[in-house]
């Protein structure tokens, strides 16, 4: 069972880097990000729309278009922010790189952590500068029924070796370990699925909020060609 924290000035808070595509943002990243800090002592989540993604192909939306998305979805959330330097990078969008870019801003001393999802970490050998990710920054992985033993030995080394038993650890240190975390609403929802119905000219509605709904049709946005 998660536990919900009690905010503690005592205890140094973590910063976030929550990164996707966000096309669209969505219920499920939105959930995901407010829940982080309600079970571990959050400072700042920055949510971080990738230019060119690494290991998919090209966004829908433009850069422009999914910031403004989330710009709108995160309205009056003060811990969650919409940080635009990914966007503002040519190229593929490697993590080490914001990462240390990070670092830049918030010093050595600071607590950060890359928040992912399971199938992402498994996929964390094949990732540009690897062994750099645990220099810079704790793993955050978050986790569904079915996931917890899954992966390769070299990912269940890695586990092995960095894996917390409770998220409030993380806070003791800048980077280096590795937490698995299944939040409490655990929401599936998929941007592919969404682009899909709003291309077949079908309601996404509560999938999403209303104010990104109404910015894709005014953009008209994902409509089939």
């Amino acid at each position: 069972m998660v536990k919900f924290v009690t905010k503690d000035a005592k205890i140094p808070s973590l910063v976030l880097m929550f990164g996707g595509t966000f096309d669209p943002v969505h219920y499920g990243h939105l959930r995901s990000a407010l829940e982080l800090t309600q079970v571990l002592p959050v400072h700042k989540v920055h949510l971080i729309p990738c230019q060119l993604p690494a290991h998919r192909g090209e966004p829908n939306a433009t850069a422009e278009q999914r910031l403004a998305m989330l710009r709108l979805a995160i309205t009056n959330e003060a811990q969650l922010f919409a940080d635009k330097r990914e966007l503002q990078r040519a190229g593929p969008s490697w993590s080490v790189d914001t990462l240390e870019s990070l670092r830049q801003d918030y010093g050595w001393q600071q607590p950060l952590a890359m928040v992912l999802g399971w199938d992402a970490f498994l996929g964390l050998p094949n990732w540009s500068r690897r062994e750099r990710l645990l220099e810079l920054a704790h793993l955050i992985v978050l986790t569904r029924p079915g996931q917890m033993h899954q992966g390769s030995d070299q990912v269940l080394q890695l586990l092995k070796e960095h894996q917390l038993p409770a998220g409030e650890a993380l806070s003791a240190s800048p980077a280096g370990q590795i937490l698995r975390l299944s939040l409490p609403s655990g929401l599936e929802i998929s941007a592919t699925h969404i682009r899909k119905l709003l291309a077949s000219n079908l309601s996404a509605r509560y999938l999403l909020p209303d104010t990104v709904l109404n910015f894709i049709s005014t953009e008209g946005l994902y409509k089939s060609n």
